[in-house]
């Protein structure tokens, strides 16, 4: 991370903005798709298929957060969206398992890793001075009363966000990523998945994107020769009946 945005604390003035925010809302200010319109399939776009939610797969999350940061990070998503008879909780929609794959799998900017690590070393800390307690084992009622706090704070606000977003990642993207087992929040939304469905090895960021453009950029570029050729043949026919034209048939014999 920029040294700009070394910290201590939520409420440590020295906090900046962290780049890999502010590139995200100048894609977004761009027009560009997000990650969730790419993967999740809005509209016709397509989509990955279901991931099988297996008893070891269930397992090795229910060992994952019971150690730090994922014992935290797993605290703090519940809270933000906790169970409700309205919609599907974090729980739920698996939100941990994506961000874990989103922390361990997926092409994530190391600066977007460091500041969810170390929100979750400030959130404790400040945990520990109001409720002399980690987060993850307060009431309820505690955990609001902290996040409302911090959520005052610059980086309180961009790493609650940070997570938000990933909340929302999780409800609506390809259950292949980690989260929405059996399309729970498409479900939720009422959204049809658009088809065909790609097995593993084929969600975005394992795709040759490098290739492809490549490969784009020869097919422009022979069609663009290919127009430049048929420009000038139809020129020089055109030249050549002109001339024709013009130019005597033949001599009379005198």
């Amino acid at each position: 991370m920029n040294n700009k945005n070394i910290c201590t604390s939520f409420f440590d003035k020295n906090h900046q903005t962290p780049e890999f925010i502010k590139d995200k809302k100048k894609k977004a200010q761009q027009g560009r798709r997000h990650f969730l319109k790419s993967a999740a399939g809005m509209g016709a776009l397509a989509s990955l298929p279901t991931f099988s939610v297996s008893a070891k797969a269930q397992t090795s999350l229910s060992e994952l957060v019971k150690t730090e940061p994922w014992l935290t990070l797993d605290a703090t998503l519940n809270q933000l969206l906790p169970s409700s008879p309205t919609g599907p909780s974090a729980s739920e929609i698996r939100a941990t398992a994506y961000l874990y794959q989103v922390m361990t799998v997926q092409p994530t900017e190391q600066d977007e890793k460091e500041f969810i690590f170390k929100g979750v070393g400030w959130l404790n800390g400040y945990a520990n001075s109001e409720k002399s307690a980690d987060f993850a084992k307060l009431s309820f009622s505690d955990k609001e009363q902290l996040l409302r706090g911090i959520s005052q704070s610059s980086a309180g606000q961009n790493w609650l966000n940070t997570l938000l977003g990933y909340i929302f990642q999780a409800m609506l993207s390809p259950a292949s990523y980690g989260g929405n087992p059996d399309g729970i929040g498409w479900q939720w939304l009422e959204h049809q998945a658009g088809f065909p469905l790609p097995e593993k090895g084929q969600r975005y960021f394992e795709l040759p994107t490098r290739a492809r453009i490549d490969l784009i950029s020869r097919v422009d570029h022979s069609n663009i020769q290919i127009n430049s050729d048929s420009k000038r043949i139809a020129n020089d026919t055109k030249h050549t009946a002109t001339s024709r034209k013009k130019s005597p048939q033949g001599t009379r014999k005198s």
